[in-house]
């Protein structure tokens, strides 16, 4: 197994990186990530998610106007699903797509920390706006912006990294 830490390890010390370099992500490290993305469980594997890269110059700049939280990010990679090929569950119509995006977008945040590249969750995005900019067809729901880069040598994690719930605060066993 590769890699630099266990999976504990790194899901420890994986924080949202806000502050970046100012140089484009190699394309090893962006083929990398999305291997992961592409490794990603999702309902009865159909795979209906979808990345669009934005790697730099134009893309970045048509990103910008789309969210406040780019954080000066040289990339990102916007997570979508197809809501025409995603599993459905039969009792109650729930779609996976949400859900199987957010997968992908997990393992490619952990695969990014492992290789090096800082990456950040950005949910704070208008999607009538993204969608215009990048012409997403109305099939694809965009669920997750991942803006990312190689972090800033001043980089830092919010204060608010460290602080979590005891577990026995989150779990319970049998019923609630």
């Amino acid at each position: 197994m590769s890699g630099r830490h266990d999976f504990l390890t790194l899901a420890a010390e994986r924080w949202s990186v806000r502050s970046f370099e100012n140089r484009p992500l190699e394309q090893a490290d962006l083929d990398q990530i999305l291997e992961a993305g592409r490794l990603a469980p999702t309902g009865c594997n159909y795979q209906a998610w979808r990345a669009l890269v934005l790697n730099g110059g134009e893309a970045m700049e048509k990103l910008r106007p789309c969210t406040r939280c780019h954080f000066g990010a040289p990339a990102a990679i916007l997570v979508l699903y197809n809501k025409n090929e995603c599993w459905t569950r039969r009792y109650d119509g729930k779609q996976a797509g949400e859900v199987d995006a957010s997968i992908v977008a997990t393992h490619m945040m952990l695969e990014a920390e492992d290789i090096g590249v800082g990456s950040c969750w950005v949910m704070y995005f208008d999607p009538a706006k993204t969608r215009q900019a990048f012409n997403i067809p109305e099939e694809l729901e965009p669920v997750a912006l991942l803006v990312m880069g190689y972090p800033a040598k001043d980089a830092a994690p919010s204060p608010l990294h460290e602080q979590s719930r005891p577990l026995d605060e989150l779990v319970r066993y049998g019923s609630f």
